[in-house]
């Protein structure tokens, strides 16, 4: 793996999960994340109602990746969609 140099902009990577899938049970700590992101991106694992926590000024970015099946997006794709984000300066 080829190691990148990148000036830090400010940029955070937070990975926050969806748990079973009762948007009542996520944790304290992954709803504060979901309310300070700038840009979200989710799949259909994640249960929509959890989109209310996030800013409605957020970049909300669907992914619609599922397991064996046709998406929308590559893993590659989704990792650079990540990246970039992060290398902006962004809270994802």
């Amino acid at each position: 793996m080829k190691k990148m140099k990148h000036k830090n902009n400010g940029g955070k990577v937070y990975l926050v999960g969806a748990g079973p899938g009762d948007p009542g049970l996520i944790t304290v700590k992954g709803q504060a994340l979901l309310k300070k992101a700038q840009v979200v991106i989710y799949d259909y694992l994640a249960n929509k109602k959890l989109l209310n926590f996030v800013s409605p000024e957020a970049e909300l970015l669907y992914v619609g990746k599922r397991g064996g099946k046709v998406h929308s997006h590559t893993q590659e794709q989704i990792n650079e969609m990540i990246v970039d984000r992060a290398l902006s300066g962004k809270i994802v």
